[in-house]
């Protein structure tokens, strides 16, 4: 898991940082020597990233969520959230995750194959006892995200979408707009400065819509309870394995830590395959470790000891190594932005308290001891006034002015009265000098190589264009569709530009050696001669130009969340992932929704590339000039899909096709034109891809104007050739759920009982 399983060690190991706090009461102010304090002018601001929030955000993990009728009760839920917030002085922002990120591809893999077993779960449970699942196997039904975007919209909640990597553009949208806290659950949040971090999972509206609680997570708990200093928090998140640096090619590393006489050094190998440590003991044992690097600031040095024996790809790994910190080290810099003084807490004896003025995180005077007694370990090196502990606040990637103080007693918490000793720092007036005016986390340019010192720009995804296509005429694309494997030019750190992150899977990585701190330990053996990645990318043509007030308008419907974030992945990168939709697999009479609605999916590629108009210019100008019609290439577009009979490791390739009935306009007529002939031919486009481009789709008489998606949708499904894709009750159905008025209370669909005899097999 690496770092991803930080924060479920978070809540699990770590009961003392996590505290419930009511928001409301944050947002109204506290009491002050008896009085209450005037309420705030402006709001609570928190920020919310949706993609960790979305079964809250949904109702509230509702239990109804598989069998229909979900809508209405969403609605309902996110009215009574809005009121509640705005009675309650709370601003919220949603930031939802439109970012293709193939930089986290290999994660993303590994997801939809485990939510694909979850899926057929629930089919199963569904069809054998007629309830709805458990919460635990909670699925998010397709285009929820979008549903949800478009509802919050409607109650006035602001929204945002992310473009290139989501976390840090939550990250940055947080410090750069001022937010009080961020509402996330996400590992990367936990080891990155935020000064107040709440729990998605935990977000909880009270029946009565008048209490929204949740959880805050105190980071500098974790870290005393790690007794590691948060500047090493980057090397810690590097070496625990992530998006960059995979924890399957850590594996020896984290093995070597635990030494030969760990009660788990028998598990090394099992089946010839690759076994990793269990997550928490992972943790405990990279956090020992990067407590005792004597210079945090030579990567190389610290790099050739974890990969000092390596028996493949050493260079790379040490490349994405330092691309690892980097990644870390931006989203830890410091906050320019001071929430107000009104954030207030319970006290120890339950009464409102003044939060002292906001010091980032990077200022905590982190405790370098347990509270319980141990014996002390002298630091190495043994360098006198440092202290007993292997790190100190001196050292040049954690540089503090000590302003008159020795050490001694900046490590510890002599300076907090006894009573406070033992209450969580928001809780106590605040034990930090206000003298310092250097952070002990302050990090030196020199801490990291301009090299390492990647963002979001530096991912997989590259800047503007689309990355995966190869640019030139001569690119040996042939009609029949077949395709290479884009060959590794240049450096390591190119190849993972060019595929994703190599990552090893289970069964297929080369493991390692390396020698433990306490004694050599025999390398763990080789199970295959070559490492293979969990995911295969596919050279593509290059995508056809799109006119630049194009790109602008939907780069700004993008990041506003006014519109699907497939639409700006095509037009840039020419690819677009297809999440895990609930489906039988066992049932060989239906086609997967993935290849349901392709053709649907190969009209819109065509609409968006302008396909049809340019191919009838280039045909006009060839008859003019006596020539014959030239051929024309594919306009190809990968699909990163999962269901039965393929697997999510390698892309579709999926070539956009034009309408046979008319021309489409192009793109930039369609999105805007502002005369009424231009609003006609953008519906008859979107009938045109759901092949119901006839007369009687516009009239409101034989089809109301709600209801023409809805009979749109029908029709496509009727028309499916080959195969019978509804049954009559299950049409009966459809139709009942749409125009019955009796099916608008979710309280009454509530009480409506599952008859498996008529379960469709596909939800």
């Amino acid at each position: 898991m690496g770092v991803q399983g930080f924060q479920d060690y978070i809540e699990k190991h770590c009961p003392s940082a996590v505290v419930p706090v009511e928001l409301q009461k944050l947002a109204r102010g506290s009491l002050v020597g008896g009085g209450r304090q005037r309420p705030p002018q402006t709001p609570l601001r928190l920020l919310i990233d949706a993609d960790n929030c979305l079964h809250r955000l949904y109702g509230g993990f509702y239990t109804d969520w598989v069998s229909g009728g979900q809508w209405n009760h969403m609605l309902g839920y996110l009215a009574a959230l809005a009121k509640a917030c705005f009675n309650g002085n709370i601003e919220l922002f949603v930031f939802f995750n439109g970012a293709l990120e193939k930089a986290r591809l290999h994660e993303w893999v590994k997801r939809q194959g485990n939510e694909r077993q979850t899926a057929q779960q629930i089919v199963s449970h569904v069809q054998n006892k007629g309830t709805p699942p458990p919460k635990v196997w909670f699925l998010p039904p397709v285009c929820m995200a979008h549903c949800i975007r478009l509802a919050l919209i409607r109650f006035h909640i602001k929204v945002a979408q992310s473009i290139e990597d989501h976390h840090q553009e939550v990250i940055g949208f947080c410090r750069e707009n001022g937010f009080h806290g961020l509402v996330a659950y996400d590992s990367d949040y936990a080891l990155c400065n935020i000064p107040y971090y709440f729990s998605a999972h935990a977000l909880k509206l009270s029946r009565n819509g008048k209490s929204l609680t949740t959880s805050q997570y105190l980071m500098h708990e974790v870290a005393k309870q790690l007794d590691l200093n948060p500047n090493r928090f980057p090397i810690f998140a590097a070496l625990l394995g992530n998006h960059i640096l995979p924890d399957e090619d850590l594996a020896s590393f984290h093995w070597s830590l635990l030494g030969p006489e760990h009660p788990l050094a028998s598990l090394k190998v099992r089946a010839h395959q690759l076994v990793l440590p269990p997550c928490d003991v992972v943790i405990k044992a990279v956090a020992d470790y990067v407590r005792n690097i004597q210079d945090t600031t030579d990567l190389d040095a610290i790099a050739k000891d974890v990969f000092q024996h390596s028996q493949s790809r050493t260079d790379d790994k040490v490349i994405r190594f330092k691309r690892a910190i980097g990644y870390y080290s931006a989203t830890s810099k410091p906050m320019s932005f001071h929430p107000p003084h009104y954030l207030a807490r319970p006290n120890q004896f339950g009464m409102p308290g003044i939060v002292p003025p906001y010091v980032p995180p990077q200022m905590l005077n982190i405790p370098q001891t347990s509270l319980q007694a141990k014996p002390v370990m002298p630091s190495p090196g043994g360098a006198p006034g440092q202290g007993p502990y292997p790190y100190s606040l001196s050292e040049p990637a954690l540089t503090l002015e000590t302003s008159g103080k020795n050490l001694a007693e900046q490590n510890n918490y002599s300076n907090i009265p006894h009573e406070g000793k033992h209450t969580p720092l928001y809780e106590r007036s605040s034990p930090i000098n206000p003298a310092q005016s250097v952070s002990p986390n302050h990090v030196d340019s020199t801490y990291f190589p301009g090299s390492s010192t990647s963002s979001s720009s530096d991912n997989d995804e590259g800047n503007g264009g689309a990355t995966n296509h190869i640019s030139g005429n001569k690119i040996g694309w042939e009609k029949t569709g077949s395709h290479s494997e884009p060959q590794a030019r240049g450096d390591p750190g190119d190849q993972t530009k060019a595929e994703g992150s190599s990552t090893a899977s289970s069964g297929s990585q080369v493991a390692e050696g390396k020698g433990s701190q306490i004694g050599t330990v025999q390398p763990i053996p080789c199970l295959l001669s070559m490492p293979t990645r969990n995911h295969m990318d596919i050279t593509t043509p290059p995508l056809p130009p799109v006119a630049p007030e194009v790109l602008r308008v939907a780069e700004h419907r993008h990041k506003k969340g006014l519109m699907y974030p497939y639409i700006f992945h095509i037009l840039t990168k020419g690819e677009i992932k297809i999440a895990v939709s609930i489906e039988d697999e066992a049932n060989k009479d239906l086609p997967p929704a993935a290849l349901l609605y392709r053709p649907v999916r190969q009209y819109v590629y065509g609409v968006l590339f302008s396909l049809a108009e340019s191919r009838k210019k280039t045909e006009r100008l060839a008859f003019r000039k006596n020539r014959l019609p030239p051929e024309f290439s594919p306009v190809i577009i990968k699909e990163w899909a999962a269901y039965k009979g393929k697997s999510p490791q390698t892309p579709e390739l999926v070539e956009a096709l034009a309408f046979r009935e008319w021309t489409c306009p192009n793109l930039k007529r369609l999105w805007l034109g502002k005369a009424v002939e231009d609003k006609n031919r953008r519906m008859r486009a979107f009938l045109a891809c759901m092949r119901s481009d006839t007369p009687a789709m516009l009239n409101p008489a034989n089809v109301p104007t709600h209801l023409m998606v809805l009979c749109c949708v029908l029709r496509y499904m009727v028309q499916w050739p080959g195969m019978r894709i509804l049954r009559r009750q299950e049409l009966d159905a459809f139709l009942a759920q749409a125009l019955s008025p009796k099916l608008y209370e979710p309280d009454q669909l509530q009480e409506l009982k599952i008859f498996t005899s008529v379960l469709t097999s596909q939800f």
